[in-house]
């Protein structure tokens, strides 16, 4: 009998994805997954709230990607908000606008809960089971959490920063492409957010969310700072929409990208781990708890 499936929808601040997805007790078999850019850290970042057409917008991006997730069987759904919402003053709006769309209410995540969902994708969709200490990086649009344990243990220490790419770019990233100016201040920028952080020693470190992702075909799985150089130059030396051409990419992730790498390398600079791309986070996180709260 094959395993129910699973959704979560994870309002981001620079996009809301969807995951549908079965766990059959020892992997995770994806049915869908669905992204779409709607950059809501940035509307607040303007707004200082969410205008109603941006809740309005938000909650019929939430409602198709619940129709989406119904219509493959997915009975068990889970809706969370990341960084923007939690600290837009206007949460409780959108969060009972979905409500009534949708029927479901939407979980507004504390950054130690960010951190423990990204743990647990992250850990449990490796290729095979972690044995020893982890580290896990989650450059978000609007935060970034990191968190270090074990896959039998869970998450032992974390820590957030209310940095992402969506802030970084918007706040310094203007030009298409970036200018080395542009790109040095806002380097600058995110080694002050880490410096003299000091997190565990772990003997395995992976690097989570879209930037990460969307890193994997511009630099491969290895982020060393002289990978992640490469990078900067790849994605910054072209007008985004060629960069996305080239490398199959969504033009909005080119814009965003050498904001996270940037964020990546510093956080990398600051407490030594030796990074490479993991697979999973906050959705793959959700899922696997729902399903082990149904077991």
């Amino acid at each position: 009998m094959n395993p129910a499936p699973l959704a979560c929808v994870d309002i981001g601040s620079n996009t809301t994805r969807l995951l549908v997805a079965a766990w059959d007790g020892s992997r995770l078999r994806e049915l869908m997954t669905q992204r779409v850019y709607t950059r809501l850290g940035k509307v607040i970042r303007k707004s200082g709230a969410m205008p109603p057409q941006a809740i309005a917008a938000e909650t019929d991006v939430v409602a198709t990607q619940v129709r989406h997730a119904r219509e493959l069987g997915a009975q068990d759904i889970r809706i969370v908000a990341t960084a923007a919402i939690r600290h837009a003053p206007n949460r409780d709006d959108l969060v009972r606008s979905i409500e009534e769309s949708t029927g479901l209410r939407p979980h507004v995540l504390t950054d130690a809960e960010e951190a423990r969902l990204a743990f647990l994708g992250a850990s449990r969709t490796l290729g095979s089971p972690p044995g020893g200490s982890l580290g896990v990086l989650d450059v978000g649009g609007g935060s970034t959490e990191l968190a270090a344990g074990s896959a039998e243990e869970g998450v032992s220490w974390f820590a957030s920063f209310s940095i992402g790419s969506g802030f970084l770019a918007d706040s310094y990233l203007h030009s298409d492409p970036p200018s080395p100016h542009e790109l040095h201040a806002a380097g600058e920028h995110a080694k002050g957010c880490f410096e003299g952080l000091r997190a565990p020693v772990v003997e395995r470190a992976v690097a989570v969310g879209g930037s990460a992702t969307a890193l994997r075909r511009v630099a491969g799985g290895e982020l060393s700072h002289e990978a992640l150089e490469r990078a900067i130059r790849i994605v910054s030396t072209a007008p985004s929409d060629e960069v996305a051409e080239r490398f199959e990419l969504d033009a909005e992730r080119v814009r965003l990208l050498p904001a996270g790498i940037l964020i990546i390398d510093a956080v990398s600079d600051a407490i030594g781990w030796q990074l490479k791309i993991g697979g999973g986070g906050i959705r793959e996180g959700c899922i696997l708890e729902m399903a082990a709260a149904a077991d």
